[in-house]
């Protein structure tokens, strides 16, 4: 009989943590599980689940004019922010139940309170002092902000999913998804939205025809792209407004600023050092290929590690962490050819390599690429383009990588993530019949290599 109060204690009730949770109860581990905020984490609470209701609600603001070209008669419109936020938020209410439940369902022990690590094998949560024979911490990211003066009065993703009125001034800083995404909100729900950011194009690390594509058709959406910028100050004026003051020089006057510059690994104050758990240089939690840290009886697993901040990876590494201690097979998480997709108008959705990356990785590369107005826009004004690309290895005629910007490009990619992750070659691609008319077989008619 095990000495400990549990076997298995999981600090997070995230999708990592909660996947790992219920599965292994499931297994009759006896399972324990802190979360001190409520149930979901950051994908559902705050996270993909409502940005992507928001991106929705954003995407009508030109649908309604489409329709019209396709003999829909639309009378006057109005748009309810308020509205939009509240049925969000019992969405939200919804899941959060679900994840309840399926913990319960599960056999999982619940504590709502903050889980702290007291040693290798203990925590502190609620005012009781737990065992367990293996801990997990799942605790995930946080949104931080720049130390630059004013920063206080600013919004991070957190705040902006719950603002009870949307600004008619909006100034989003950043350019990496959270920031494209959130400007693509605001923009598409009426808000004056600037896009401020310190390089040439949004989505550094993207493939670069897909930054230059992507950033050319958010500005052709109406948003002031202020590129090569940054905030040095935010100042509250009397009239409530706030005063940025750009390293341009020039000073720009809006009513909310979102800071979208990056996220940090939630473990300050977990107890680590007390329980012998190193962390690196940015403060994530040290761990290796089976998601172990350097104290033998604790494992993490999701953003927390800051190997690939993605919910689907997230749940992945939960179940290798399974496999691993309880199933007799260990493994680790492949991290090759993950699909990501970034909601932002139009699109972005991506598998593999970039062209620059994989001429690094393989030198001969052939590349393909597609550039057109989608159907679905033909019979009306809306000028959107969309933008398609593959990459070959010329050695081994293998795709490796696949990459779209435009309407349903994020369906159409996971698709395509699993030929590529199977290794199919340009021939396959090639001899696959596509489905007429659609924008997805431009993935299987691409001849001519530029």
């Amino acid at each position: 009989m095990s000495n400990f109060d549990f076997d298995l204690f999981v600090i997070g009730g995230g999708s990592g943590g909660v996947r790992a949770a219920r599965m292994a109860a499931a297994q009759g581990v006896k399972v324990g599980l802190a979360e001190e905020f409520r149930y979901g984490g950051t994908c559902v609470i705050r996270g993909c689940v409502p940005k992507k209701l928001l991106s929705y609600a954003a995407d009508f603001s030109h649908v309604f004019d489409d329709a019209e070209g396709f003999g829909w008669s639309v009378g006057p419109r109005t748009f309810d922010w308020s509205k939009l936020i509240a049925t969000k938020n019992k969405e939200i209410d919804r899941l959060e139940g679900i994840y309840g439940k399926l913990l319960g369902g599960a056999g999982v022990q619940t504590f709502d309170g903050r889980a702290v690590l007291t040693g290798a094998n203990s925590v502190s949560v609620c005012g009781k002092e737990l065992t367990a024979e293996r801990i997990l911490v799942a605790t995930g990211g946080w949104p931080t902000k720049p130390d630059v003066p004013g920063a206080d009065l600013a919004w991070t993703s957190n705040e902006a999913l719950e603002t009870p009125e949307l600004p008619q001034r909006i100034a989003v800083y950043g350019g990496g998804y959270i920031a494209v995404e959130f400007a693509s909100i605001f923009n598409g729900c009426g808000a004056e939205t600037s896009l401020i950011y310190r390089g040439d194009k949004v989505l550094r690390g993207f493939d670069e025809d897909v930054r230059s594509f992507v950033t050319d058709e958010m500005a052709k959406k109406g948003m002031n792209m202020m590129l090569f910028e940054t905030i040095e100050a935010i100042t509250k004026q009397a009239d409530g407004s706030l005063l940025m003051k750009l390293g341009s020089g020039c000073t720009q006057e809006v009513d909310a600023v979102m800071f979208a510059t990056g996220r940090a690994p939630n473990t300050s104050d977990l107890g680590l050092d007390v329980a012998g758990v190193e962390i690196d240089r940015k403060g994530a939690i040290k761990v290796d290929e089976f998601s172990q840290t350097t104290q033998p009886s604790i494992y993490s697993v999701g953003d927390v590690t800051d190997r690939m901040a993605l919910t689907p990876v997230a749940i992945h590494e939960a179940m290798a962490f399974l496999d691993t201690v309880y199933n007799g097979k260990p493994r680790g998480m492949d991290y090759a050819d993950i699909p990501t997709a970034v909601f932002c108008h139009p699109n972005v959705s991506t598998v593999g390599y970039s062209e620059e990356q994989a001429r690094e990785k393989f030198g001969e590369i052939d590349v393909y690429k597609s550039d057109f107005r989608a159907m679905k826009f033909t019979l009306t004004d809306n000028q959107e383009r969309s933008f398609m690309k593959l990459i070959v290895d010329k050695a081994s005629d293998k795709v490796v990588g696949a990459h779209m910007v435009g309407v349903y490009s994020a369906e159409i990619m996971q698709g395509v993530g699993i030929a590529i992750k199977a290794g199919a070659t340009k021939a396959q691609f090639d001899s696959t019949v596509g489905i007429h008319p659609t924008s997805a077989e431009e993935f299987v008619t691409m001849r001519t290599p530029v």
